[in-house]
């Protein structure tokens, strides 16, 4: 009603302008000030009042907002949203010169129809607006989260990447259905109804993602239970390695060969998981058979000495060699150092220099690491057995 009264009026006004020439100047007059508003004014406007709060803001607040300006500007594309809304401003004062020369030119009824078209887009452009704010809240709203929980998680020693992970998924997830919702309430879409339907999805879906689901579920588990970290070295079934990422779904270990292998966290859950690294101490254990014809006890002292003086061991606890069976050619030995802090390469390298401090003080002892050896017997005539020592040497 308002525009139709503002069209009438500038209709009855300019009835008198019958002249070809006077309207050919209003239209010039017309353009010239709306090419003067949109390139100089609106530009100048803006960026006048932009200058103007900030300055009204440093003087009100002093530095202690300089941190705040700095994240938001970070967070916020400030010059961005700015040349946008000049753009918006731009656009509708285009609109609004190309309905003032239709009307000056005698075109009133193309006018009303452009009127007309406006009034009728403007509740939809409101909305798609509306829209478009609430997602670029959504999309700043999600860094804010993560740089809060990051900070918070930074504090403290009680939170694992891991958990820091799920936690910045379920803010995440939440912001993103609650704008959701905000956007279905714009547009005057019923939620009730989609939260049925959604229901009725949901049972179908859990019903033919089960494993997917329970990967879902042991993912939250893992991350309340931490059995293990990033970076932990770790034995799940039959696969051994480095803990290099852990998912909602999925736990990836690089293994020793340098693969990479993806476990699902329900098949985690439902193994046992040797963690090598919680403790940061690792016992290993070593065995090697001496001949029967050798004194244990001192065949124990002289390997615990050479396992003294490997430098990958640990002295403390100290390293300990027990005679712990017969095998079928020597007295087997144990013997058990501990390494620190547990890594696969400190034990390989702890074990190659273990065998070789102790193959060196057995030779020099002269304590012989035999051969595996078998006796073999025969009878004569089908009568008592005599039996013929007879030592084969075997590598058997």
């Amino acid at each position: 009603m308002q525009a139709a009264g503002v069209v009438t009026r500038l209709e009855s006004l300019l009835g008198e302008f019958v002249s070809t020439e006077i309207r050919i100047a209003v239209s010039l007059g017309i353009v010239i000030v709306a090419v003067a508003a949109a390139g100089l004014v609106i530009p100048r406007a803006v960026g006048r009042t932009q200058r103007v709060t900030a300055n009204w803001t440093h003087n009100r607040f002093g530095d202690r907002i300089a941190d705040a300006a700095e994240r938001i500007e970070n967070l916020v594309p400030i010059n961005q949203i700015l040349i946008l809304l000049v753009r918006t401003v731009q656009l509708l004062l285009f609109v609004l010169t190309v309905i003032a020369l239709l009307i000056v030119w005698g075109l009133v009824d193309v006018a009303w129809w452009l009127i007309g078209l406006i009034e009728a887009a403007v509740p939809t452009v409101t909305r798609v607006a509306i829209t478009a704010v609430l997602l670029v809240l959504a999309a700043l709203g999600n860094n804010v989260l993560k740089d809060i929980i990051t900070e918070f998680t930074t504090d403290t020693s009680h939170i694992t990447a891991h958990q820091e992970q799920i936690l910045t998924r379920i803010a995440q997830v939440t912001l993103l259905i609650v704008v959701g919702i905000g956007v279905l309430s714009v547009w005057n879409i019923e939620i009730g109804g989609i939260l049925i339907g959604a229901g009725f999805l949901g049972i179908v879906f859990g019903m033919a993602a089960r494993q997917t689901l329970g990967s879902l579920i042991a993912g939250f588990v893992l991350m309340f239970a931490r059995p293990f970290e990033i970076g932990d070295w770790i034995a799940i079934g039959d696969n051994e390695g480095i803990v290099t990422k852990i998912t909602i779904m999925n736990t990836h270990l690089r293994n020793f060969d340098g693969e990479h292998v993806v476990i699902p966290n329900d098949n985690v859950a439902d193994r046992a998981v040797v963690n090598r690294s919680r403790d940061g101490k690792l016992r290993v254990h070593l065995e090697v058979g001496i001949d029967y014809d050798a004194d244990p006890n001192h065949a124990a002292e002289v390997a615990a000495e050479a396992v003294k003086e490997a430098s990958f061991v640990d002295g403390n606890p100290h390293p300990q060699v027990f005679p712990v069976g017969f095998g079928g050619s020597s007295v087997e030995l144990d013997i058990r150092f501990w390494i620190s802090p547990p890594t696969p390469q400190k034990r390989w390298r702890a074990t190659a220099e273990v065998v070789e401090n102790v193959k060196d003080r057995f030779d020099t002892e002269s304590i012989s690491i035999p051969f595996p050896q078998r006796t073999v017997g025969y009878r004569e005539d089908g009568f008592a057995s005599r039996e013929q020592p007879r030592t084969l040497e075997t590598t058997d």
